[in-house]
Protein backbone atom coordinates (compact mmCIF):
# COMPACT_ATOMS: atom_id res chain seq x y z
CA UNK A 1 0.00 0.00 0.00
CA UNK A 2 0.72 3.47 -0.74
CA UNK A 3 1.89 6.19 2.05
CA UNK A 4 0.92 10.08 1.67
CA UNK A 5 2.80 12.91 2.52
CA UNK A 6 1.28 16.16 3.88
CA UNK A 7 3.57 19.46 4.52
CA UNK A 8 0.82 20.87 6.81
CA UNK A 9 1.29 25.26 6.64
CA UNK A 10 -1.72 27.90 7.61
CA UNK A 11 -2.87 28.64 4.49
CA UNK A 12 -1.65 25.33 2.07
CA UNK A 13 -1.51 21.72 2.83
CA UNK A 14 1.46 20.23 0.17
CA UNK A 15 0.18 16.08 -0.63
CA UNK A 16 2.84 13.93 -1.77
CA UNK A 17 2.05 9.95 -2.53
CA UNK A 18 4.47 7.32 -2.89
CA UNK A 19 4.79 4.60 -5.96
CA UNK A 20 3.15 1.35 -5.21
CA UNK A 21 6.40 0.39 -3.72
CA UNK A 22 6.89 2.62 -1.62
CA UNK A 23 10.18 3.78 -3.75
CA UNK A 24 9.34 7.55 -4.68
CA UNK A 25 7.53 10.19 -3.74
CA UNK A 26 5.45 12.30 -6.20
CA UNK A 27 3.82 15.84 -5.47
CA UNK A 28 0.37 15.55 -6.50
CA UNK A 29 -1.38 18.62 -5.19
CA UNK A 30 -1.40 21.77 -2.97
CA UNK A 31 -4.65 22.01 -1.07
CA UNK A 32 -5.20 25.64 -0.55
CA UNK A 33 -7.01 25.80 3.59
CA UNK A 34 -10.23 26.69 4.02
CA UNK A 35 -11.33 25.01 7.54
CA UNK A 36 -9.85 21.65 9.84
CA UNK A 37 -13.10 19.90 9.16
CA UNK A 38 -12.98 20.29 4.82
CA UNK A 39 -8.86 20.16 5.31
CA UNK A 40 -9.45 16.72 6.55
CA UNK A 41 -11.88 15.63 4.80
CA UNK A 42 -10.38 16.32 1.72
CA UNK A 43 -6.92 14.41 3.13
CA UNK A 44 -9.27 11.34 3.44
CA UNK A 45 -10.41 11.46 -0.12
CA UNK A 46 -6.84 10.88 -1.24
CA UNK A 47 -6.40 8.64 1.11
CA UNK A 48 -8.80 6.77 -0.08
CA UNK A 49 -8.31 7.41 -3.81
CA UNK A 50 -4.57 6.14 -3.65
CA UNK A 51 -4.81 3.56 -1.11
CA UNK A 52 -2.65 4.42 1.39
CA UNK A 53 -2.17 2.88 4.50
CA UNK A 54 0.25 5.46 6.47
CA UNK A 55 -0.43 9.14 6.80
CA UNK A 56 3.33 11.02 7.03
CA UNK A 57 3.52 14.59 8.54
CA UNK A 58 5.96 16.75 8.58
CA UNK A 59 6.80 18.23 11.83
CA UNK A 60 8.14 21.23 11.58
CA UNK A 61 10.38 21.58 15.08
CA UNK A 62 12.77 24.48 15.35
CA UNK A 63 16.19 24.13 14.68
CA UNK A 64 16.99 22.71 18.37
CA UNK A 65 14.72 20.41 17.97
CA UNK A 66 12.01 21.98 20.61
CA UNK A 67 8.52 23.12 19.41
CA UNK A 68 7.35 26.02 17.91
CA UNK A 69 3.41 27.71 17.51
CA UNK A 70 3.42 25.99 13.97
CA UNK A 71 4.53 22.82 16.08
CA UNK A 72 1.33 22.93 17.77
CA UNK A 73 -0.86 23.72 15.43
CA UNK A 74 0.18 20.64 13.40
CA UNK A 75 -0.09 18.66 16.37
CA UNK A 76 -3.92 19.49 16.37
CA UNK A 77 -4.07 18.71 13.12
CA UNK A 78 -2.53 15.05 13.67
CA UNK A 79 -5.44 14.80 16.00
CA UNK A 80 -7.72 16.47 13.95
CA UNK A 81 -6.99 13.86 11.34
CA UNK A 82 -6.90 10.74 13.49
CA UNK A 83 -10.15 11.27 14.97
CA UNK A 84 -11.97 11.85 11.40
CA UNK A 85 -9.92 8.67 10.34
CA UNK A 86 -11.69 6.73 12.99
CA UNK A 87 -15.20 8.06 12.69
CA UNK A 88 -14.73 7.28 9.22
CA UNK A 89 -14.32 3.55 9.91
CA UNK A 90 -10.19 4.12 8.85
CA UNK A 91 -8.59 3.32 11.78
CA UNK A 92 -6.10 1.29 10.23
CA UNK A 93 -4.44 3.78 8.36
CA UNK A 94 -1.33 5.19 10.38
CA UNK A 95 -0.63 8.66 11.44
CA UNK A 96 3.23 9.63 11.67
CA UNK A 97 5.52 12.48 12.16
CA UNK A 98 8.64 13.11 10.35
CA UNK A 99 10.97 15.71 11.07
CA UNK A 100 10.87 18.18 8.32
CA UNK A 101 13.54 20.67 9.63
CA UNK A 102 14.95 22.23 6.35
CA UNK A 103 12.98 20.99 4.24
CA UNK A 104 11.22 23.97 2.71
CA UNK A 105 14.87 25.23 2.18
CA UNK A 106 15.86 22.50 0.39
CA UNK A 107 12.46 22.41 -1.74
CA UNK A 108 13.23 25.88 -2.51
CA UNK A 109 17.22 25.09 -3.32
CA UNK A 110 15.61 22.19 -5.92
CA UNK A 111 12.94 25.03 -7.36
CA UNK A 112 15.67 27.75 -8.01
CA UNK A 113 17.60 25.07 -9.54
CA UNK A 114 14.99 24.14 -11.70
CA UNK A 115 15.09 28.24 -12.53
CA UNK A 116 11.50 28.36 -11.63
CA UNK A 117 10.02 32.22 -11.51
CA UNK A 118 9.31 33.24 -7.90
CA UNK A 119 5.55 32.95 -8.74
CA UNK A 120 5.80 29.46 -10.11
CA UNK A 121 7.66 28.54 -6.94
CA UNK A 122 5.24 30.24 -4.75
CA UNK A 123 2.82 27.57 -6.34
CA UNK A 124 4.74 24.55 -5.94
CA UNK A 125 7.27 24.86 -3.07
CA UNK A 126 4.30 23.19 -0.70
CA UNK A 127 4.26 20.57 -2.67
CA UNK A 128 7.64 20.21 -3.43
CA UNK A 129 8.34 19.94 0.35
CA UNK A 130 5.59 17.24 0.76
CA UNK A 131 7.90 15.13 -1.37
CA UNK A 132 10.72 15.75 0.38
CA UNK A 133 9.34 15.17 3.60
CA UNK A 134 8.04 11.72 2.00
CA UNK A 135 10.88 10.96 0.22
CA UNK A 136 13.32 11.38 3.68
CA UNK A 137 10.68 9.11 5.26
CA UNK A 138 10.77 6.29 2.65
CA UNK A 139 14.59 6.66 2.28
CA UNK A 140 14.79 5.91 6.16
CA UNK A 141 12.36 2.31 5.66
CA UNK A 142 14.87 0.54 3.53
Amino acid sequence: MRKIGLDVGDRTIGVAVSDALDITAQGITTIERVGIKKDTGVILDYIREYGCDTVVIGLPLKLDGTDSLQTEKVREFRQRLENKLTGSGMNDVKVEFYDERLTTVMAERVLLEADLSRKKRKEVIDKQAAVIILQSYLDSLH
